[in-house]
């Protein structure tokens, strides 16, 4: 199953993540002994190129960029507005021998090394370069990571703990001290191509998954991302689903159940179902309210080729994400997009550059989607419960996070044809359908690891 991958080294200082038992705690590299690296490129760095990257890709105007000082002004921002703390995790792959009179264009080799830069409100950004995390080892071992995830027949085992054990040591461990000791509660990672499909709240550092003590986000790249601080607890929900069959897809029988109780039991807002969820429905309703949330419970796809391969199941019709921009999500403007059904070519990178830029792309500020199709009886638990905590965390990605918790903790399961544990609504029926092939307990990964917050997580 895994590699057997030497430990990550850092300099001089080595995080062995094989040796532990999966209850152990992992060894973290000595702080003090790790050099900060210059940056090696200062004509490009990760910021440049990731936006660059994307805008190319989803075919917009690339902005002006954004730097270390805007992160860290930012992050201040964040702090004062909303009590969290958080850390910008730049996790891109640089040549061994890159120096700063090459090309600023370099073409990916296998032997390039992770290096990992994080800015904070407060003390000076930390580069760190893990010399033997190459990126064939990194990204082979992310594939193998998503694929034990999404492997059903792995539920209720643990046979993708050692390879979390090795992202972890690779992507957190270097950092993680400094992450403690600045009180980082809230991680916002812009990672290199190949990462951005890695389900990143399951790594686990031996006693625990890296969700149970951050809240995480995915950023694009911070150029690209609208980063308005906004309450979002009062907004209207537009909730849109497709149940039934359509156009060759397969039924979701719990999506009935979901935005009914979202609507009538959680939220305020309007429901829409089946054949009444088309284009023109999301149109017309626009513009009758404001919405400052959209979800849409149907299926939804991040292909491979160019961005009008992925799609959006609407009624008899797919909205493809190079006509969405059309919309005018941004006008005015929608807080978060929430797509409860998706599926993303793993590890492809022009199916993670839709799926990651979706925000950007719609003009939304922030959106949660599944890297992975998840039976809609534990989509259902999950996406309840989220709607729930957003009344009350005080930022966004804490709210997903309290949702994954109770999934770990076994907070929320199945039982008696029933999600329960959800606090103020108990014992929500779910069709038979949907829950014919799911566990009571739903603490595996596959459950709840694959939905991922992109955008603005605040």
């Amino acid at each position: 199953m895994a590699l057997n991958i030497p430990a990550p080294t850092v300099d001089n200082c080595t995080v062995n993540c094989e040796e532990n038992p999966p209850g152990g705690k992992l060894p973290v590299p000595d702080q003090t002994s790790i050099a900060n690296q210059p940056l090696l490129n200062p004509n490009l760095t990760p910021e440049d190129r990731f936006t660059s990257s994307f805008s190319d890709h989803l075919g917009i105007f690339s902005p002006a960029r954004k730097n270390e000082d805007d992160a860290q002004t930012l992050a201040g921002k964040v702090e004062k507005a909303t009590g969290a703390k958080p850390a910008f995790i730049y996790a891109s792959f640089v040549p061994a021998d890159l120096t700063t009179d090459k090309p600023g264009t370099i073409a990916p080799q296998d032997s390039d090394q992770l290096e990992l830069l994080i800015v904070t409100a407060k003390g000076e950004p930390l580069r760190r370069r893990i010399s033997t995390a190459t990126r064939a080892k990194v990204l082979q071992v992310a594939d193998e990571f998503r694929n034990e995830l999404i492997n059903q027949r792995n539920l209720g085992t643990d046979t993708y703990l050692q390879l979390a054990q090795q992202l972890y040591g690779w992507l957190i461990a270097p950092v993680d001290a400094e992450l403690q000791a600045r009180g980082i509660n809230n991680l916002v990672f812009l990672p290199d191509a190949g990462l951005r499909s890695t389900p990143i709240a399951a790594l686990h550092d031996g006693r625990g998954y890296l969700v149970e003590r951050y809240s995480v986000g995915l950023m694009p790249s911070l150029s690209l991302t609208n980063t308005l601080i906004t309450d979002i607890k009062d907004s209207q929900l537009l909730a849109m689903g497709v149940s039934q069959s359509t156009q060759g897809q397969t039924p979701l029988p719990a999506v009935p159940v979901e935005l009914s109780t979202l609507v009538a039991k959680l939220w305020r807002g309007q429901l829409v179902l089946d054949n009444q969820s088309t284009l023109e429905t999301l149109k017309t309703l626009r513009g009758q309210q404001r919405y400052g949330i959209i979800h849409m419970a149907t299926h939804a796809s991040f292909n491979a080729g160019p961005i009008g391969e992925s799609y959006i199941q609407l009624w008899e019709d797919k909205l493809r994400l190079d006509q969405i921009r059309q919309l005018g999500l941004n006008d005015p403007q929608v807080e978060m997009l929430v797509l409860s059904a998706c599926k993303t070519a793993l590890g492809d990178e022009e199916a993670e550059l839709g799926f990651a830029g979706l925000a950007v792309l719609s003009g939304v500020k922030t959106t949660v989607a599944s890297l992975w199709s998840v039976n809609d009886a534990g989509t259902a638990a999950l996406i309840i419960k989220f709607y729930e905590n957003l009344k009350t965390s005080p930022i966004k990605s804490e709210a997903l996070r309290r949702a994954q918790l109770a999934m770990i903790k076994g907070e929320v399961f199945l039982k008696d044809g029933r999600i329960q544990g959800l606090g103020t609504i108990e014992g929500v029926p779910l069709p038979d359908a949907s829950i014919a092939e799911v566990d009571e307990a739903l603490s595996h990964p596959y459950y709840w690891a694959g939905f991922t917050m992109v955008g603005n997580p605040w």
